[in-house]
């Protein structure tokens, strides 16, 4: 993947992005996730995420507003959580 230079980033540096994942409904999902976004953003702390489950229960979504500070921090994070067998959805 080709490197955006900065001045043509729609995203700036630092700033609050938010990033919604979806899993199946499962009592470690959101701890297993908040580990897994801290690993990345260690200034991420539980207050900074929502969760809601599915009309049926059967999934959960939850909306992590991380503190991003550059492109490949957001880029790491989201392949990780792409990667993560309890994730269905990453946006």
């Amino acid at each position: 993947m080709q490197a955006i230079p900065p001045s043509e980033s729609l995203i700036e540096y630092p700033s609050d992005f938010p990033i919604k994942v979806m899993g199946p409904t499962h009592v470690d999902f959101a701890p297993t996730i908040l580990e897994l976004v801290v690993s990345h953003d260690p200034t991420f702390h539980v207050g900074r995420l929502e969760e809601r489950p599915s009309g049926k229960g059967n999934y959960t979504g939850l909306t992590v507003t991380v503190r991003a500070i550059s492109r490949e921090q957001l880029d790491a994070l989201y392949s990780a959580l792409s990667a993560h067998p309890m994730v269905k959805i990453v946006m």
